[in-house]
């Protein structure tokens, strides 16, 4: 059998094989027991031998990769079983069935309904049930529909819990993908880091102290050195972006912009925002950022804090800049300067978000942006 590399699965598809060959057993045992009462004995013959091909033809392909990752197997199962049941009449008539006699595919028929469940989840499944379930009474007809209501249960539980069981393990198979993924990723990442960390971040740092202490010319490239090495040690501690569904984390997006004037905090564990949400949010960091650029001095550090308040979460962006007054950001406002009033505040809004900035002459300033995490 082909080995997938995280299949949850895989025990599932085992068991529909293990069911199909013992119900064809289970089968062909019915119909030796009732031999005297079948009217043509070498009709049921040949829908046994039809059941016992197909059961070997599904189980290799549920065996294999192709025939589990193909939905079409487990739909032309469903095709293949409805006829097999319908074969019951080159053993028996229709008026013997509908009098009692019984429909010689038995349990077996209960494989496709299995098969879709896993292959679908549990609408798969419900549509099998169903299926097979209109079939049943068809046969037996609708007079004697209170007799089979015991069979469609079966039927409908069976599709409803082995979809909801396949849906569950196939979510869990893509969360250890996305975490083996992850875990390579970072060890891959540490490995690179012990590297540069022996090799070129030893040798930026000796040109940003040599050049610093030559002077002149040479204060430019330890300037560029430094920012270097800044740029590469956020490169190595910046964790993977993590997504889980639609929500991503919100702390791998923000590392990325430390640099030798931005010191970013983050917690140690995942803020997890919707995707929506988070790129709103860091658009407005940056924006926040590029301010401090422009309008505190080109000496002014900034400093980016992430605080995940459980419901909430607070990012805050202080400098220690010229700073301002709150007069002179609401007449920027006015006058047209949009960068505080939509890039920041607008966002924050449109995301349910409130902000509060503090601010003053040579204080620099500090923003609070606080958005809901559901």
């Amino acid at each position: 059998m082909e080995r997938d590399s995280v299949d949850l699965l895989q025990p599932l598809w085992r068991a529909l094989v293990v069911f199909r060959l013992i119900t064809w057993v289970f089968a062909c045992f019915g119909v030796w027991s009732r031999w005297d009462g079948i009217v043509r004995p070498s009709g049921a013959v040949l829908q046994l031998a039809i059941m016992g091909i197909w059961t070997v033809i599904s189980s290799i392909g549920y065996s294999r990769r192709w025939g589990r990752r193909n939905t079409r197997l487990a739909f032309a199962d469903l095709i293949v079983t409805v006829g097999c049941m319908y074969a019951t009449l080159l053993a028996q008539p229709l008026v013997d069935i509908r009098g009692g006699a019984s429909v010689l595919t038995s349990v077996w028929a209960a494989g496709p309904v299995i098969a879709l469940a896993i292959s679908r989840g549990r609408d798969g499944g419900l549509l099998g049930a169903a299926t097979i379930s209109l079939v049943l009474l068809s046969l037996r007809g609708v007079e004697n529909a209170s007799k089979i209501l015991a069979n469609v249960q079966l039927l409908l539980v069976a599709g409803l819990v082995v979809g909801y069981a396949a849906s569950t393990l196939r979510q869990a198979g893509a969360r250890l993908r996305e975490a083996i993924a992850a875990e390579s990723a970072t060890a891959e990442r540490l490995r690179l880091s012990r590297s540069i960390h022996d090799g070129v971040l030893q040798v930026l740092a000796q040109v940003q102290r040599r050049g610093t202490a030559i002077g002149g010319e040479a204060v430019e490239l330890a300037q560029l050195a430094a920012e270097q090495e800044v740029a590469l040690r956020t490169l190595m501690s910046t964790r993977p972006v993590v997504a889980e569904g639609d929500r991503i984390d919100l702390c791998g997006l923000l590392l990325p912009l430390a640099t030798t004037r931005v010191d970013v905090v983050v917690p140690a564990g995942q803020v997890l925002l919707p995707a929506a949400v988070a790129g709103e949010l860091v658009a407005a960091v940056k924006e926040a950022l590029s301010n401090v650029d422009k309008h505190a001095g080109s000496q002014a550090r900034s400093w980016v804090v992430v605080e995940d308040l459980g419901d909430e979460v607070l990012v805050s962006i202080r400098d220690d800049g010229t700073g301002t007054t709150p007069a002179r950001l609401e007449q920027a406002r006015v006058d047209g300067h949009l960068g505080v009033s939509q890039s920041i505040r607008g966002r924050i809004a449109d995301l349910g978000g409130s902000v509060m900035v503090r601010t003053a002459p040579g204080e620099g300033t500090e923003w609070e942006l606080k958005v809901s995490t559901a």
